[in-house]
């Protein structure tokens, strides 16, 4: 009876315990389920928040571009995101599609003046340059625009915005975010060229004015590329007044050209370097390299020279045989004399000598530059200008004429041709047979030693006379084919006749802005080809000013017909 007393309390402690259990773990079960439904709905409402806070903080962000667009575009928003397609151009002004046109066309914006754009690039996470600072940021510059011809969802770029916009390198499908923007025009720039010698080029401000005519704007922190013939110079854009970025259409802009800074300063062999006259200077020139030189003949030297009694001698030792150079002189504005530009040259096997004299059309007053090209090895040299008196004949001498025959019984050498007195022709004659040797080349007839005849030779291509050992330099210099950077080859004194001439990337002097710059091809204008305008003349003469005396706009290439027909100017 006890045993099953027991046995039945057991069991009922045990169900009592299990069913304790159970409502133990239930609760723990309704708790959690609870406490993940808090969780979730804790999360749903931060993620709800997080959205309203995000849309908001867009919305707000949206806001603010289109008022600064609208502040920068000074009441016109125009915003493009399109793939940047490079183009070969000058200047800054890019292509737009036709679609931009009539957005703009709509905004009023052509009632504004010039157009101008700021140009950002889209980096690869999606995120662009935009407003603020932007101009301490890469990847951003700004242009005028040339044309609206590009391709719809593309924006044509020339080099120049290209190179300020894009780091070096490939870049696939780059996307450029295009702004349109209001900017003050210009009245200073601080300029600093990265390398020595551009302060050199004669009226130097006037080129960069001329490189910035076909520009809209500038940007600080831009590179700005000047072109003088066949070199080109950059120019970091330091400072500029009275924005970080202005405009330089139509308006007068004070330039300030500072020096390279010598860490970043690079060698560069189109450098001049001064010459004293009088003053010897030593130097070594590597081959196949130019080192120039610069010295100045002023008035008063001039007149010294002018009367005849005195000439300037530009030498050129050598102080080691295992090199040789070539000597070349020019006249400013051509500054840089190279192997088939120049006016004075010398390719004499050693040490060599070119004498100026006023009998020279070309030779006077002004500046000149030396132009030392290495010919062959490395040379050790010493270059000096000397103004020295005309020793071949004393002031008041004149030059007496050789005797004819008939002062003097004479008869002519059979052998050398020359006149020898009649009562010693016969010895003359025999001795001249034995020790003289002439020249058979036609047209040359030069009497030389016995022993000289055997280094005595002509070319075969143009007949000129000089030492065997001279062969190889003449062939090299005067008969290697040289090819001008307009693509057309000639050899050495085709090739000065061309580019002194009707090449079009040569070098002239503009008659109205005038820069040394490329001629170009003939004018498309006939009568501006009847006038003997080149290319870049017929273009910069376009450009009008006011006349003097009535105060008209008049082209300035019509200006000297404008005063002759209107106001009887001769």
């Amino acid at each position: 009876m006890d045993f099953e007393l027991r046995r039945a309390r057991e069991k009922l402690e045990k169900e009592q315990k299990e069913r304790k259990e159970k409502a133990r773990l239930k609760v723990q079960k309704e708790k959690k389920a609870k406490e993940e439904s808090l969780k979730q709905r804790e999360a749903i409402e931060a993620s709800q928040r997080s959205r309203r806070i995000d849309a908001s903080n867009a919305q707000l962000k949206a806001d603010q571009e289109m008022q600064e667009s609208l502040l920068a575009g000074r009441g016109i928003v125009f915003y493009r995101l399109l793939e940047a397609v490079p183009f070969q151009g000058g200047g800054d002004k890019i292509k737009l599609p036709p679609s931009c046109f009539t957005e703009l066309s709509d905004q009023g914006a052509f009632d504004k003046g010039p157009l101008y754009f700021q140009l950002s690039l889209v980096h690869a996470e999606g995120s662009s340059v935009t407003q603020g600072n932007y101009r301490d940021k890469q990847g951003t510059t700004h242009s005028g625009v040339l044309e609206f011809t590009a391709d719809d969802g593309s924006v044509g770029i020339p080099p120049h915005v290209w190179n300020n916009l894009f780091s070096e390198g490939s870049i696939e499908s780059p996307l450029v975010e295009v702004r349109y923007v209001w900017l003050p025009k210009g009245t200073y720039a601080k300029l600093q060229p990265e390398r020595v010698g551009f302060s050199d080029l004669p009226n130097h401000k006037a080129i960069l004015e001329t490189s910035l005519r076909q520009h809209a704007t500038l940007s600080r922190g831009d590179i700005l590329t000047v072109n003088y013939g066949e070199l080109a110079y950059k120019l970091r854009v330091l400072e500029l007044k009275p924005s970080s970025t202005v405009s330089v259409l139509e308006t007068d802009i004070e330039v300030d050209i500072v020096d390279p800074d010598k860490a970043s300063e690079k060698t560069d062999e189109h450098v001049l370097i001064p010459l004293v006259v009088g003053v010897s200077q030593i130097g070594t020139v590597d081959e196949g390299k130019f080192l120039y030189y610069k010295f100045s003949i002023d008035n008063g030297a001039w007149e010294k020279i002018s009367t005849g009694n005195s000439n300037v001698e530009v030498k050129l030792e050598f102080e080691t045989d295992s090199g040789d150079t070539d000597l070349f002189i020019s006249r400013h504005p051509l500054i840089f004399p190279t192997r088939h530009q120049h006016e004075w040259s010398s390719h004499d096997i050693g040490s060599k000598a070119l004498i100026l004299s006023s009998k020279d059309k070309n030779f006077g007053p002004g500046t000149y530059s030396i132009g030392i090209y290495g010919f062959k090895g490395i040379t050790r040299y010493k270059i000096s200008v000397m103004v020295q008196d005309n020793l071949n004949q004393k002031p008041g001498q004149q030059a007496s004429s050789s005797m004819s025959s008939t002062e003097i019984d004479t008869e002519q050498c059979r052998n050398c041709k020359h006149y020898i007195p009649s009562r010693t022709i016969a010895l003359h004659e025999a001795y001249c047979v034995r020790h003289n040797v002439v020249c058979q080349h036609v047209g040359c007839g030069v009497v030389l030693r016995t022993g000289e005849s055997k280094n005595h030779i002509h070319c075969d291509r143009c007949g000129q006379a000089f030492q065997r050992v001279e062969l190889e330099k003449h062939m090299k210099v005067f008969h290697e084919p040289l090819h001008c950077p307009c693509g057309i080859i000639l050899e050495k004194e085709q090739m000065v006749e061309h580019q002194g001439s009707v090449c079009p990337l040569r070098l002239i002097s503009c008659r109205f802005c005038g820069d040394m710059v490329p001629a170009g091809s003939s004018a498309m204008d006939v009568r501006d080809k009847l006038r003997g305008l080149s290319e870049h003349e017929s273009i910069c003469g376009s450009r009008t000013a006011p006349c003097d005396s009535c105060g008209r706009s008049v082209m300035l290439k019509d200006m000297d017909i404008h005063q002759i027909a209107v106001h009887q100017k001769g």
